[in-house]
């Protein structure tokens, strides 16, 4: 049974007025969207954006490198979804590379014409294809080392999915619109296979199957909209859930991802993959115990439960320095070698 659910009615991401870098730190340590109005404002590209489809193409391609771009097309069917095929092996959209040029012309050529396939540019970093557009167009809040990426295409729809970075997305051309969910609704997402990257939810925000997917109506409850007009921004702290809608049939954005600064053993997600491999088979009573070592260790934050150890007896369990995370590291190497021999 499919029911409709009013985005329209959702609250609101917060809005703050074109923030410093300093501003934007603050904004970063908070862990929540916000949405940033007018940010891209003194952009050339904005200029460009607002005169036209064509007037932005133009722009776009008197700056190309002349290297492929990462393009994606979905069948006129989809209505633009890009999502799962049926049997989730399968996106129900194809990726090739193209040349931007030409793909940018077939872009504008589709415009208007009925039963059109949604065509798009996306990821496409800006440093090596375009880097006359950075130079042009620099951050006004992240260091030149984040690079930004580029995004052009039709009225296309990305399924709910979150980064393992944090993102900064500024429009530059059409409208788009974000439905956010904080990271705890893990659950209630209904997320597809891990192993086919990005993992996507199966439900569809606009139209959800609340029949097959009942707890969907929780993740509804702690959801947040925001809607981006040329210019504005939205911050997107890492491992936030997010569906994307351009709702033009011409869109473009730029977006920096940074922060998933982990490595090996201190990368999250490679320990979470090592925690399913360690953990999930285990017995009933095991995986209990270890889901409250988890709690009181890692999770609490609150030091209670080491708080009868004298600090200088409190190993892993303390406060580690640079040269003590330095050493474990080294330990768990070790282990880790000495277990594969």
């Amino acid at each position: 049974m499919i029911q409709p659910c009013d985005i329209d009615a959702l609250p609101r991401v917060a809005t703050a007025a074109c923030a410093s870098p300093a501003d934007f730190d603050a904004i970063v340590r908070a862990e929540r969207p916000v949405v940033i109005k007018g940010l891209l404002e003194a952009w050339p590209a904005l200029a460009a954006g607002r005169q036209g489809p064509a007037a932005l193409n133009a722009y776009l391609k008197a700056m190309d490198a002349g290297a492929p771009a990462p393009v994606m097309e979905a069948p006129a069917a989809t209505g633009g979804r890009f999502g799962y095929g049926a049997d989730l092996r399968e996106f129900a959209f194809s990726k090739r590379q193209a040349g931007i040029g030409e793909t940018l012309d077939r872009i504008e050529r589709l415009l208007g014409e009925p039963d059109a396939p949604f065509v798009a540019i996306q990821m496409l970093p800006l440093a090596s294809h375009m880097p006359e557009f950075v130079r042009r167009n620099p951050s006004p809040l992240l260091p030149p080392q984040v690079m930004p990426r580029l995004w052009v295409g039709g009225a296309v729809r990305t399924q709910t999915h979150n980064d393992r970075d944090h993102n900064l997305a500024g429009v530059i051309a059409g409208r788009r619109r974000f439905v956010l969910f904080p990271p705890t609704q893990v659950a209630n997402l209904y997320v597809g296979p891990l192993d086919n990257p990005p993992p996507l939810s199966l439900v569809d925000p606009e139209a959800p199957d609340l029949a097959r997917f009942p707890r969907y109506r929780d993740a509804y409850a702690a959801a947040e909209v925001a809607w981006l007009e040329p210019g504005d921004a939205l911050f997107v702290p890492k491992y936030w859930w997010h569906h994307v809608t351009s709702l033009a049939p011409y869109n473009a954005m730029v977006n920096w991802w940074w922060g998933d600064t982990g490595a090996g053993l201190e990368r999250a997600n490679d320990v979470f993959l090592t925690a399913l491999l360690a953990f999930k088979d285990l017995p009933p009573g095991e995986r209990a115990y270890w889901k409250a070592m988890f709690e009181a260790y890692v999770f609490a934050g609150d030091g209670e439960a080491t708080a009868h150890i004298p600090d200088g007896l409190k190993g892993a369990l303390g406060p580690m320095s640079p040269s003590f995370r330095a050493n474990l590291a080294r330990q768990l190497k070790m282990a880790f070698l000495k277990g594969g021999a």
